[in-house]
């Protein structure tokens, strides 16, 4: 089978999959048709006035025609306006509906995509994604269907139009349908192939805005705005050159269309002229022919050029459809996890991320008994966050297991395993909500009020919170950027004791607090781990002196694991940090 065979069939089947999500709306749609066929059922109809309106009226200057022409012309253009409103209403109602299902179904996806997918594409495509190419959905499945359908069936009318007055004059057309065909499929294959690239330059143009926006600050200090000037004006450039392209080849095809119908017409004018059609040839019956190819001659334009929104659409259907159809988190298990009563352990653990040199983790074992408190700690890139990572399923082990209670995690289901687990990662995220629904976020949406203000009082929080005007009610801003760093993470750990799950994951949780603060949150959390599995990610040392075990990790792997005071015994790794923090800190 020929790429180009393929590339057609793909493109139907891509086609035809758009369609279904139009199948709710077929009622509109039969009306929306209904008004198609009205609009071009109309200009048939105008055209094949033509030949009583000239013979009847100037010619035979009939009293019949000359009353009721006018109403006829008048009740023609009605009825073809109603026709007009239900198509053009009825395509936006069905494209708006398709659109925003597309959006929901792109958005909720992904909501289930594992981490891994993040790492690979920029968050410029992604939204890119839902906002412009969900967009050019619109114009393959409602108006590229308008037009195609209108002028498609205007086409079919003004040929009976002919075929009625005069059929060896329609013979002219045959020298049309040929070279069309094949403009049409040539304008096809390029507008495929060009919509595709528009797709990813401006996915990677929303990438740079949001890259440049959101780090003004950097820019402006280190004087990067000529660099990431000429980089949006490369990307711009590039979308530019495509759209030419685009235009280009709308002008060419509208040219050859013209050309086409333009020998076209200049045949009927050759066959008209002969003397055996002279005879027999009214003035009426030649304009009506001429009338209706000239309605002919901007309809061919229109479905051939039409062909850029149909495209475009297909080419974003096709992207959207490949990323719905990217398997979401693995979700196997059967058993749900109800409670946590013996061991959190790793046997054998690689980890190995897409597209990496090297192991993120090599062959780590570690058991962390219920009510512990274990210390991960090491250098950057030593694998700490991998670890973590590998407790909520965030990732997948290369190779060996995670296991709760003996058993593996990938045998719970995702759902039952994350409710076990409360996350205070270094980066604290936030949402343009109040503090309240920010510590009450998710699952934990139905908690009372008190319930809140208890938590945000165990971190510590309510210490500025009282403060603000709204209290506990204030916004926090987009990503929390009314709050300093230390606050955010203030709220964020509230919002973990307020969930109150039996495994406490904190990777560098006070990393951004001040002196006094961390040592009001160190205070907190040493009331709150009794009973508890914490998993501590520390850069600064004294902060886990207290752990029941600290696990050194170099390189992916496990190099020690003790207590604060036999790791300081023993004078390896985890005493030779201990000492550079020291003198760092003492310096």
């Amino acid at each position: 089978m020929s790429g180009e065979l393929k590339s057609a069939r793909s493109g139907w089947a891509i086609y035809l999959r758009l369609l279904g999500y139009a199948r709710r709306y077929w009622p509109i749609a039969i009306v929306a048709v209904l008004g198609m066929v009205i609009d071009a059922a109309g200009l048939g109809l105008f055209a094949g006035t033509i030949k009583p309106m000239l013979d009847n009226l100037f010619l035979s200057r009939d009293p019949f025609w000359i009353f009721w022409m006018p109403i006829l012309i008048v009740a023609i253009f009605l009825v073809r306006s109603l026709g007009m409103y239900a198509t053009d209403y009825g395509t936006a109602y069905i494209g708006r509906g398709v659109v925003q299902q597309l959006r929901q179904q792109v958005f909720d996806h992904y909501l289930r995509l594992p981490s891994s997918y993040f790492d690979r594409e920029s968050s410029g495509h992604q939204i890119a994604r839902i906002t412009y190419t969900a967009e050019q959905v619109a114009q393959a499945s409602t108006d590229a269907v308008k037009v195609a359908v209108v002028d498609g069936l205007s086409v079919v009318f003004y040929v009976a139009v002919m075929l009625h007055n005069s059929v060896q004059l329609t013979l002219g057309l045959l020298v049309m349908v040929p070279l069309v065909g094949v403009l049409v499929m040539y304008v096809g294959r390029r507008y495929r192939r060009i919509s595709a690239r528009i797709q990813g330059s401006m996915g990677t143009a929303t990438g740079v805005i949001e890259e440049a926006v959101g780090a003004n600050r950097e820019v402006k200090v280190f004087g990067g705005q000529g660099y990431e000037s000429e980089r949006f004006n490369k990307i711009s450039e590039q979308t530019r050159r495509l759209s030419l392209k685009v235009a280009a080849t709308n002008g060419l095809a509208s040219s050859f269309v013209q050309l086409i119908a333009a020998i076209s017409l200049a045949l009927i004018i050759v066959l008209a002229t002969r003397p055996g059609m002279l005879d027999t040839l009214t003035p009426g019956t030649f304009t009506a022919v001429i009338l209706a190819m000239g309605g002919i001659l901007p309809a061919l334009k229109r479905l051939t050029t039409v062909q850029a929104s149909l495209q475009r659409g297909i080419a974003a259907a096709d992207e959207i459809f490949t990323l719905i159809d990217t398997p979401g988190e693995r979700d196997e298990g059967r058993t749900e996890l109800t409670a946590f009563e013996r061991e959190l352990e790793f046997r054998d653990v690689d980890l190995t991320y897409a597209g990496a040199a090297r192991p993120a983790l090599r062959g780590v074992n570690l058991q962390c008994p219920r009510g512990s408190v274990t210390a991960l700690v090491g250098r950057s890139g030593s694998g700490k966050s991998s670890l973590a990572s590998l407790i909520p399923r965030f990732y997948e082990p290369s190779s060996g297991s995670v296991r709760i209670d003996g058993r593996a995690l990938d045998d719970y289901t995702l759902s039952s395993l994350r409710r076990q687990i409360a996350w205070v990662g270094q980066s604290v995220t936030l949402f343009d909500d109040s503090i309240a629904r920010n510590i009450a976020y998710g699952a934990l949406a139905g908690a009372d009020e008190a319930d809140v203000v208890a938590a945000a009082e165990a971190a510590n929080a309510m210490e500025f919170i009282r403060q603000l005007p709204d209290g506990i009610h204030s916004r926090v801003g987009e990503g929390g950027g009314l709050l300093s760093g230390g606050q955010r993470q203030r709220i964020a750990i509230a919002r973990a004791l307020l969930k109150n799950a039996p495994i406490l994951i904190l990777d560098e949780a006070t990393s951004a607090l001040d002196s006094e603060s961390e040592r009001l949150i160190q205070d907190a959390l040493k009331r709150l781990i009794h009973n508890r599995t914490v998993i501590v990610i520390a850069h600064r040392l004294s902060t886990v002196e207290h752990a029941d075990q600290i696990v050194v990790l170099d390189h992916g792997a496990i190099v020690e694991q003790g207590t604060h005071a036999a790791l300081l015994a023993r004078g390896g790794h985890y005493a030779a940090l201990h000492r550079m923090q020291f003198r760092d800190e003492a310096g």
